[in-house]
C-alpha cells in the first residue's frame, strides 16, 4: 500500500500501525530492531540496502490478506523497521495497562478490604461482647493492661500515617519544601508540553535513539521526575481511587509510561503527549503559591484564561494525531499533513463559529471529535470569553503605582473626591500667583473618575494624577508613596446628610494613614467641631508637626459671627486667603475697585537684615511707601525660643535678625521684596519692581547665627547692649564691636530693647498696673495661638481700684479667661413668648434664625456665640443673642450654649412676621439665617430654599417709624454703652444703621448658602448673572451672603502656610485654642473659672475695628483722600493699620437709590495709589443719607478715636493699635463729646 503523504507530507506514520497485529509479528519486529541495531543515523548505504530489502519483503506481503492490518509499506519516517510495521499500540497500551491495572488493584483491594470487614464485623462483637461480659478490669477498678500484639498494631498504624503525612507535607504548598515541588512540577510540565510542541513538527511515529536524541533524554529525565511525585501524591492520598481518577493522574498514566516504552523500543510516538497542556488549569494555584494573585478579579481571570487555553491546546493535539495518522478502519489512508498549529487555527475558528473551512478534518475521528467539540467549546467561547474581556475591561485603569521625581515633591489627596471639589482644589493650589507650585498632586480614590473628571485631569496631566484605592488599605498607601510624600489632604464633603459620619470617615482616613506612616504631615476637613477632639486621640498627631484640622463648622460660623460686629469682614477675609487674579474692568463701577482688592492674598516671607533693630511701625510704614507691601503682623520668637504671632504688636517691639513678616500682597514675588531689600542698595529705588537680591551679601553678618544676631541689638541677661553686656567674654565683644563698626544698626535705644523683651517676659501681676503703658504677656507655641499683646489699659479692665474690689470668688469669664462664662442655666429660663420679647424692647441685638427639627443635623450653634462672648469685650458690650427657630432643634444645641450669658429663645419660626417683629429685628444689628435641612435634599437649587424665603421675607416687611424713632431717643442715636450717662464706659460694637428703619431692605443680614447658585436670588434687583462666581456677586461682596464653599481655598494655602490658617482661627473663633478644644473634649462644655491676674490679662487681645469716615481725624482723607495717606497717617499717628475700605455700591455715580445695600469696593489693597479710594465728591448730606459711606476694617487692639481735647480729637479709621493709659483717658473724656461720631466696630481680633 503506497502512504499518503510520504516523505513531503511528512506525518503519515502517526497514529498507529496496524490494527492490532499479533503477538509473533511484534517479536520479529522487535528482534529485528534488536538484532540489526537500525537507526535514523545509520550509514547511507546500509539504510538503502536496507529500504529496498524492506520494500521487496513488503511488497511480497502485499499480497497475504492476513497481514494487511499490521504492516504497511516501508516509508523514511519508519526505518528502524524493514518490514515497516507501526508500533503505536505499544506506547498506548502502556497507558492503558498502567491506568486499568491500577484501578484494578485499588478495586480489588477495596473489595477484599469490605469483604474482610463484613465477615470480621460478627465475630469483633462477639469477641468485644465476650471481653466486657469476662471483665476487662481488675478488681480495683483499673485497666488491663494492653498487650503485646495490640502495641505492634498501634506501632504500625503510626508508621504509615508519619509516612503518609511526611508526603502530604512534601506535596503541600503549605511549606517552602512543598511550594517549592509545585511550582517545580508545574515548570518541568510546561517544558515537557514546549518539547511536544517542538517535536510536534516531526511525524508522529519514528525512530529514535535514546543515547543520541537530546529532547528525549531530557524528556525521559522530566517523566522521571513526574513519577517520584505521582508516587508521592499517591502515597499522600486518602482517597486512593478518586486520586487515580483524578486529570493530573490520568495526564501522567498516559504521558508517563510512552516515555519508557521509547527508550526500550528506540522509537518516537507524539501519541498523548498533548494531555501536558491540561497542567495550565494549575497556573492560578502556582501564581497565588509565589503571592502574585491576591484579588479575586485577578484569581478569577487567570483562572479563566487558563483553561480556555489548556482546553485549546489540548483539542488541536488530538486534532493533530488523528488527522496526521489517519483512521485505523481505514488503513490509514485518510490521514492529512496538518501541522500542530494549522490544528489550533482549526480549533479556534470552530469554536468562534466562524469556519472558514480552508482547513478541516478529514478523518472520521477528526470529524467525530469536532462534532462534539463544538458543543462544548461554543459553551466554553460564549461563556468564557465574555467573561474574561468584562474582567480585562473592568480592571483598574488606574491602578499602577506613582513613580516619585527626584527633586520633586508631591502630596496625596484624598477623601472626597468629586468634580466640583477637585476643581476647586486645583484651581487654588496651582494658581499662577503662587510662585512656582513645583508639586505633584497625586489622587487617591476608591471610585474611577467620571469623563468630566477625568478630562480635568488630563488638563492638568504635567501636575495630575489619579490613582484608585483606598487610604484604609496599606497597599494602596504603598502605590501612591505615601512615605515619602510631603503632606496628605483629606476633603470632606461638605454637602453630606450626615456629617457625624463624614467626619468618622475622615478621622478613620487620618488613623489609617498615620498607622502607616507616623510622620506624615496630614491636613484634613472636619465638619463638625466636636469630632476635632477625636483627632486627639490619635498617637501620632502632632500639630507640632504641621498636623491640622480644618474645621469648615467653625470657621463658617466664625465669619458669620465676625459680621456681626463689622459688617463685611467675612467677605474681606474670605478673600485674603483665597488666590484669585486681577481682572481689570475700565468702567469705573463698584467692580473695579472690589477686584482690585480680591486680587490680593495673605503671603509671608522673612524680613531683610536692612529691618533689625527698628519697630514694627517704623518697618510696616517702610513696606508700604517703599516696597508697595502691606505688613500686618509678625512672628516674634521670646527668649526661651517660643514662636509667636504678633499683630501689630506697636513701638515697643523691635525686629530681630529672622523674623517672618505676614503681608498681604497680589502674589508671592512681591513679596521678596521684603527679604531682598538692602538699605545700601535699595534706599534710592523708587520703583518697588527694581528691589532684586543685590549683591553687596553681607559676609560676616551671615556667618553669624540667628540667635546671634538677635543679640547684637541688646542681651537678654542683662538687657545692654553686647558691647556693655559684662555676660559675653571679650572674645565675642571684640567680635562684636567689628561688625558693629562694618555694619551699624539702625539707631534702637538699648534701654527701649531692653524694655521690649522684658515685656513680652514679665508675668508678674505688675502688669496689670495702669501706669505701665506697655504690657505684653506670653503666647503659646501653638499654630492655633492667637497674638496675645498683653496690654490691658483701663478701656479693657475696669481700672486699677476696681480690680483692687474684685471678689475673686466670682467666675465672671472661662477657665481660660478667654469667653465669658456664667452658670449653666435652664433652657426654661431663657425661653421668651412674643409678649415677653416685645417687652424686652431689644436693640443693638443680633437675631440668628436658625431652621431645624428634631432629626436635623446640628451646626454647632456654640462657635457662632463663642466669638461674640469674646473676653476682650467688656460685659455691657455683649450684644444680646436671639434664637429664633424650633425648639425641639435649640434644646439639642443648648448644651452648649448655657454657659454663655445674654442669650434668649423664641420658639417660631423665622418665617413668622410676628416672631420676627417681637424680636424687634429693624433694631437688630445683625440678623443671621442659618439652616440645619440645608443637606437633607437632594435637589442642589432646592437646598438654600428655607434661607431665601426668610431672607427675601424680611426684606420685604415694612415697620412703623415711630418705633424707631422712640427707640432713638431713648438711647440718643447711640447705640448702648455710649449713652451720655456713662461717660467711662467703652464704646460698643454695634453696627452702623440708620436711626430709624422703615422697611426690611434696610435690616443688615447676612445668610448662608450651600449652593452658591442660589445666591442670584437672595437679591431681586441685582445685575449678576446666574453663571457668575460667588466672590463677583453683589450679596457676597456686600457682605450679606456666606457660602461654606470659599473655605475650599484653605486647604491649599494651609499646606503653603500653616501660620495662614493660624492668623484666620485667631480671628473668626474668638479665641480658640487647642488648650480650650481638650477641654471642651473632656466636658463638652466651658468651664467656669475665677479671676486671676494671668486670666485677666487674657483679655487684652487685639480687635477689629470698623470706623466711619464721616468726622474726626480722619475726615479730611474721606471725601477725596487717598488710601495711603490715611494708610500712612493712621499709621504715624496712632500706630494703627488700616487695610481696608467698605464703602457705598457705586455712590459716585448716581443719587442714592430705594437700595441702600453696602458694597466693598476695595476689600483690601496694599499699595498706596494716587488713586482715590474714597475720592468720590459727595455733599455732606448725601454721606449721612448713605450712613458709613467708608468704614475701614480691621483694628487691632485698644481701638478708641476720642481725646479729652477737642481740639486734638483724632477718630480712628480702621486701625490695628496698642495704646497707652494716657491716650485711653483722652479717648474717654472726649467720648460725650461729639454726638456726630458713629460707634466704631470693635471684632476681636485675636485670641
Amino acid at each position: 500500500m503506497a502512504n499518503g503523504g510520504g516523505g513531503g507530507g511528512g506525518s503519515s506514520s502517526g497514529g498507529g500501525g496496524g490494527g492490532g497485529g499479533g503477538g509473533g509479528s511484534s517479536l520479529r519486529m522487535s528482534s529485528n530492531i534488536h538484532a540489526n541495531h537500525l537507526s535514523l543515523d545509520a550509514s547511507s548505504s546500509s539504510s538503502s540496502s536496507s529500504s529496498s530489502s524492506s520494500s521487496s519483503s513488503s511488497s511480497s506481503s502485499v499480497h497475504e490478506p492476513k497481514m494487511d492490518a499490521l504492516i504497511i509499506p516501508v516509508t523514511m519516517e519508519v526505518p528502524c523497521d524493514s518490514r515497516g510495521q507501526r508500533m503505536w499500540w505499544a506506547f498506548l497500551a502502556s497507558s492503558m495497562v498502567t491506568f486499568f491495572g491500577g484501578l484494578f488493584i485499588i478495586l480489588l483491594w477495596r473489595t477484599l478490604k469490605y469483604l474482610w470487614t463484613v465477615c470480621c464485623h460478627c465475630g469483633g462483637k462477639t469477641k468485644e461482647a465476650q471481653k466486657i461480659n469476662n471483665g476487662s478490669s481488675q478488681a480495683d477498678g483499673t485497666l488491663k493492661p494492653v498487650d503485646e500484639k495490640e502495641e505492634v498494631v498501634a506501632a504500625e498504624v503510626g508508621w504509615m500515617t508519619s509516612v503518609k503525612d511526611w508526603a502530604g507535607v512534601m506535596i503541600s504548598a503549605q511549606t517552602l519544601t512543598g511550594r517549592v515541588l509545585v511550582v517545580l512540577v508545574f515548570a518541568l510540565s510546561i517544558g515537557a508540553l514546549v518539547i511536544y510542541f517542538i517535536d510536534s513538527s516531526n511525524p508522529i511515529e519514528s525512530c529514535q535513539n535514546f543515547y543520541k536524541d537530546f529532547t528525549l533524554q531530557i524528556d525521559m529525565a522530566f517523566n522521571v521526575f513526574f513519577l517520584l511525585y505521582f508516587g508521592l501524591r499517591f502515597i499522600a492520598a486518602n482517597d486512593k481511587l478518586w486520586f487515580w481518577l483524578e486529570v493530573n493522574s490520568v495526564v501522567d498514566f498516559f504521558t508517563v509510561p510512552p516515555v519508557f516504552v521509547s527508550v526500550y523500543l528506540n522509537r518516537s510516538w507524539l501519541g498523548l503527549r498533548f494531555l501536558r497542556a491540561l497542567r495550565l488549569i494549575q497556573f492560578s494555584e502556582i501564581l497565588q503559591f509565589l503571592n502574585i494573585l491576591k484579588t479575586s478579579n485577578s484569581i478569577k481571570l487567570v483562572n479563566l484564561l487558563s483553561i480556555f487555553i489548556s482546553t485549546w491546546l489540548t483539542a488541536a493535539g488530538f486534532i493533530h494525531l488523528v488527522e496526521n495518522s489517519g483512521d485505523p478502519w481505514e488503513n490509514f489512508q485518510n490521514n492529512q499533513a496538518l501541522t500542530y498549529w494549522e490544528c489550533v487555527y482549526l480549533l479556534m475558528v470552530t469554536m468562534s463559529t466562524v469556519g472558514y473551512g480552508d482547513v478541516y478534518a478529514k478523518t472520521t475521528l477528526g470529524r467525530l471529535f469536532m462534532v462534539f467539540f463544538i458543543l462544548g467549546g461554543l459553551a466554553m467561547f460564549a461563556s468564557y470569553v465574555p467573561e474574561i474581556i468584562e474582567l480585562i475591561g473592568n480592571r483598574k485603569k488606574y491602578g499602577g503605582s506613582y513613580s516619585a521625581v527626584s527633586g520633586r515633591k508631591h502630596i496625596v489627596v484624598c477623601g472626597h473626591i468629586t468634580l466640583e471639589s477637585v476643581s476647586n482644589f486645583l484651581k487654588d493650589f496651582l494658581h499662577k500667583d503662587r510662585d512656582d507650585v513645583n508639586v505633584e498632586i497625586v489622587f487617591l480614590h476608591n471610585i474611577s473618575p467620571n469623563l468630566e473628571l477625568e478630562a480635568l485631569f488630563k488638563r492638568h496631566f504635567t501636575q495630575v494624577e489619579f490613582y484608585q484605592g483606598s487610604v484604609l488599605n496599606p497597599h494602596d498607601l504603598a502605590r501612591v508613596k505615601i512615605e515619602s510624600a510631603d503632606a496628605c489632604l483629606i476633603l470632606a464633603n461638605k454637602y453630606c446628610a450626615d456629617p457625624d459620619a463624614e467626619d468618622a470617615s475622615n478621622i478613620m482616613r487620618v488613623i489609617s494613614i498615620k498607622n502607616y506612616h507616623p510622620k506624615i504631615r496630614i491636613i484634613t476637613q472636619m465638619l463638625q467641631y466636636h469630632n476635632k477632639a477625636h483627632l486627639l486621640n490619635i498617637p501620632s498627631w502632632n500639630w507640632k508637626e504641621g498636623d491640622d484640622a480644618i474645621c469648615l463648622a467653625e470657621l463658617k460660623l466664625g465669619f458669620i459671627a465676625q459680621s456681626c460686629l463689622a459688617q463685611g469682614l467675612s467677605t474681606m477675609l474670605a478673600n485674603l486667603f483665597s488666590m484669585r487674579s486681577f481682572i481689570k474692568i475700565e468702567e469705573d463701577t463698584w467692580q473695579k475697585y472690589y477686584l482690585e482688592g480680591v486680587s490680593n492674598e495673605m503671603y509671608t516671607e522673612y524680613l531683610s537684615s536692612a529691618f533689625v533693630g527698628l519697630s514694627f511701625p517704623t518697618v510696616c510704614e517702610l513696606c508700604f511707601v517703599k516696597l508697595k507691601l502691606l505688613m500686618i503682623a509678625i512672628e516674634y520668637k521670646s527668649a526661651n525660643r517660643e514662636s509667636r504671632i504678633l499683630i501689630n504688636p506697636g513701638n515697643h517691639l523691635k525686629i530681630q535678625e529672622g523674623t517672618l513678616g505676614f503681608f498681604i500682597a497680589s502674589d508671592a514675588k512681591e513679596v521678596k521684596r521684603a527679604f531682598f531689600y538692602c538699605k545700601a542698595c535699595h534706599d534710592d529705588i523708587t520703583d518697588p519692581k527694581r528691589i532684586k537680591k543685590c549683591g553687596c551679601k553681607r559676609l560676616i553678618y551671615s556667618k553669624m547665627s540667628i540667635y546671634k544676631r538677635m543679640r547684637r541689638a541688646c542681651c537678654f541677661d542683662c538687657g545692654r547692649s553686647e558691647r556693655d553686656c559684662s555676660c559675653m567674654s571679650g572674645r565675642v565683644r571684640a567680635n562684636v564691636d567689628t561688625l558693629g563698626r562694618a555694619f551699624p544698626l539702625s539707631p534702637v535705644s538699648v534701654n527701649d530693647c531692653a524694655t521690649s523683651f522684658r515685656a513680652f517676659e514679665d508675668e508678674q501681676p505688675s502688669t496689670l498696673s495702669p501706669k505701665k503703658k506697655q504690657r505684653n504677656g506670653g503666647m503659646r507655641n501653638s499654630p492655633s495661638s492667637s497674638p496675645k499683646l498683653m496690654r490691658h489699659d483701663p478701656l479693657l479692665i475696669p481700672g486699677n481700684d476696681q480690680i483692687d474690689n474684685m471678689d475673686s470668688n466670682v467666675k465672671k469669664y472661662d477657665s481660660t479667661g478667654m469667653f465669658h462664662w456664667c452658670a449653666p442655666k435652664e433652657i426654661e429660663k431663657v425661653i421668651l413668648t412674643r409678649s415677653e420679647a416685645a417687652m424686652t424692647v431689644l436693640s443693638g441685638h443680633v437675631v440668628v434664625c436658625i431652621f431645624g427639627d428634631v432629626s436635623s443635623a446640628l451646626i454647632g450653634l456654640r462657635n457662632l456665640v463663642m466669638p461674640l462672648r469674646a473676653s476682650n469685650f467688656h460685659y455691657h458690650e455683649l450684644k444680646h443673642i436671639v434664637f429664633v427657630g424650633s425648639i425641639e432643634y435649640l434644646k439639642r444645641e443648648w448644651e452648649t450654649l448655657h454657659n454663655f450669658p445674654k442669650v434668649s429663645i423664641l420658639p417660631g419660626t423665622p418665617l413668622s412676621r410676628a416672631d420676627l417683629r417681637a424680636v424687634n429685628i429693624n433694631l437688630c444689628d445683625m440678623c443671621v439665617i442659618l439652616s440645619a435641612n440645608q443637606n437633607n435634599i437632594d435637589d442642589t437649587s432646592l437646598q438654600d430654599k428655607e434661607c431665601i424665603l426668610a431672607s427675601l421675607n424680611i426684606k420685604s416687611m415694612q415697620f412703623d417709624d415711630s418705633i424707631g424713632v422712640l427707640q432713638a431717643n431713648s438711647q440718643g442715636f447711640t447705640p448702648p454703652g455710649m449713652d451720655r450717662s456713662s461717660p467711662d464706659n467703652s464704646p460698643v460694637h454695634g453696627m452702623l444703621r440708620q436711626p430709624s428703619i422703615t422697611t426690611g431692605v434696610n435690616i443688615p443680614i447676612i445668610t448662608e448658602l450651600v449652593n452658591d447658585t442660589n445666591v442670584q436670588f437672595l437679591d431681586q434687583d441685582d445685575d449678576d448673572d446666574p453663571d457668575t462666581e460667588l466672590y463677583l456677586t453683589q450679596p457676597f461682596a456686600c457682605g450679606t451672603a456666606f457660602a461654606v464653599s470659599v473655605l475650599d481655598s484653605l486647604m491649599s494655602a494651609t499646606y503653603f502656610n500653616d501660620n495662614i490658617l493660624t492668623l484666620i482661627r485667631t480671628l473668626v473663633t474668638g479665641g480658640a485654642t487647642p488648650e480650650l478644644e481638650a477641654l471642651i473634649a473632656e466636658e463638652n462644655a466651658l468651664r467656669g473659672g475665677y479671676s486671676t491676674p494671668q486670666t485677666l490679662a487674657n483679655r487684652d487681645r487685639c480687635r477689629v475695628a470698623q470706623l466711619a469716615l464721616l468726622d474726626g481725624p480722619f475726615a479730611d482723607l474721606g471725601d477725596g483722600g487717598c488710601y495711603g495717606d490715611l494708610f500712612c497717617k493712621a499709621l504715624k499717628t496712632y500706630n494703627m493699620l488700616c487695610f481696608g475700605i467698605y464703602r457705598l455700591r457705586d455712590a459716585h455715580l448716581s443719587t442714592p437709590s430705594q437700595c441702600t445695600k453696602s458694597k466693598k469696593s476695595s476689600s483690601v489693597h496694599s499699595i498706596p495709589s494716587t488713586a482715590n479710594r474714597q475720592n468720590r465728591p459727595k455733599s455732606r448730606e448725601s454721606r449721612d443719607k448713605q450712613n458709613a459711606t467708608r468704614m475701614n476694617r480691621m483694628g487691632q487692639a485698644e481701638k478708641k478715636w476720642f481725646t479729652d481735647e477737642p481740639d486734638n480729637a483724632y477718630p480712628r479709621n480702621i486701625q490695628i493699635k496698642p495704646m497707652s493709659t494716657h491716650m485711653a483717658n483722652q479717648i474717654n473724656q472726649y467720648k460725650s463729646t461729639s454726638s456726630l461720631i458713629p460707634p466704631i466696630r470693635e471684632v476681636e481680633d485675636e485670641c
